[in-house]
């Protein structure tokens, strides 16, 4: 918060915090997209925030279960959508978990799974979720965080600022 203001944001609902997503500002390299949770968000420390980046990094959402299905994480990302246009940025990037996987790793390679997901043959809470919200995936990285269920991976999506202009900048 103190960082980047614009890049913390939280839903309260009758009086109870129900939903929160925090970013940082980077520097990505889409011809070197390959880097862990770890390393982008310094460990979740977010003192690698870059105030002269172009990239929007989400470093989490979360909504509490008992407020979910009201799409409070929906409207959180298209907040922080309208935060990418109003400060000039290229895009909003993320990685995404993928919680289901494990379900299907004896059957399909990450990879296959993936395709599955995109193209809406196997629904995975975190993917599914991120393309209802207009991300779209860039890249799969291997050793992504420590999550057992995603076999460590992370899939890589982004927002593009439809209105992006080097030139504006």
């Amino acid at each position: 918060v103190d960082l980047f203001p614009e890049g913390a944001l939280c839903v309260e609902m009758d009086g109870v915090m129900a939903g929160s997503m925090t970013g940082l500002l980077t520097d990505f390299n889409p011809n070197r997209p390959d880097h862990t949770w770890a390393e982008a968000t310094d460990n979740g420390y977010i003192s690698n925030h870059n105030p002269n980046g172009k990239t929007l990094y989400v470093i989490d959402i979360c909504v509490r279960p008992s407020f979910r299905k009201f799409g409070l994480g929906k409207w959180l990302m298209h907040a922080m959508y309208e935060t990418v246009v109003q400060l000039k940025l290229e895009r909003l990037l993320g990685g995404g978990r993928l919680p289901f996987y494990h379900r299907y790793a004896d059957i399909l390679t990450i990879e296959q799974y993936v395709e599955k997901v995109v193209a809406g043959e196997i629904f995975d809470p975190v993917i599914s979720f991120l393309l209802r919200c207009g991300r779209m995936p860039i890249h799969l990285v291997k050793d992504y965080l420590e999550d057992e269920e995603s076999h460590n991976y992370g899939l890589l999506m982004e927002w593009k600022n439809p209105f992006y202009s080097e030139n504006l900048v």
